[in-house]
């Protein structure tokens, strides 16, 4: 038997060192391949019991909010409304006491900046039940009760801080820009309180 090859059309090649350096890329691939599915399964599994939890939590919810109907329902009928009204007040006594002035002051005199003071401050109870405080601050600039608002953010004692409004005085000097300012007030639990 005689075999003739023809050396010039085809060329010897070595086929190991081609399967080592191809074989070892498509490893690596099928590596990446497999962690890519694992990770898309693990994130799928995830994504359902995220969806399952979502779902127990509305049922919660839609239970505590029917029972809460009922409740108001309850409160609401005739025989119900005095109890329900001195509830109210005392719950609203009890929100009020709450409210440190001491505490309050202390708590902007750290966030208070140069140049601004507190002009008037009344606290009051929001539809909510939440402590709420309207202020009057004053200061020679606008930019004072801007770092004001700020600064009562990143503090504990308050949140929602806005400015509900601002008044260019007439006159020039210390107190030309005047400042109302609301936010909710955070009471901090403490034995030791002075009211």
């Amino acid at each position: 038997m005689r075999l003739d090859i023809n050396l010039a059309t085809r060329p010897y090649e070595d086929a190991r060192q081609f399967w080592m350096r191809w074989g070892t890329g498509v490893g690596v691939l099928a590596v990446i391949a497999l962690t890519l599915l694992i990770f898309t399964i693990s994130g799928w599994y995830n994504a359902r019991q995220d969806h399952k939890r979502i779902s127990e939590l509305r049922a919660q919810i839609a239970d505590l909010e029917k029972e809460k109907t009922q409740a108001e329902a309850m409160l609401n009928r005739p025989e119900n409304r005095a109890m329900r009204d001195r509830s109210q007040y005392l719950n609203e006594l009890i929100a009020r006491k709450a409210f440190s002035w001491t505490k309050a002051i202390e708590g902007l005199e750290k966030v208070m900046p140069a140049k601004l003071h507190l002009v008037s401050i009344e606290p009051q109870l929001n539809e909510d039940n939440h402590l709420s405080i309207k202020m009057v601050v004053a200061g020679d600039s606008p930019d004072r009760g801007i770092e004001l608002v700020r600064r009562m953010e990143e503090s504990k004692h308050f949140k929602d801080t806005r400015i509900a409004g601002q008044n260019q005085m007439p006159q020039q000097g210390e107190d030309n820009v005047r400042f109302e300012i609301n936010a909710l007030y955070v009471p901090t639990v403490d034995s030791g309180s002075t009211h």
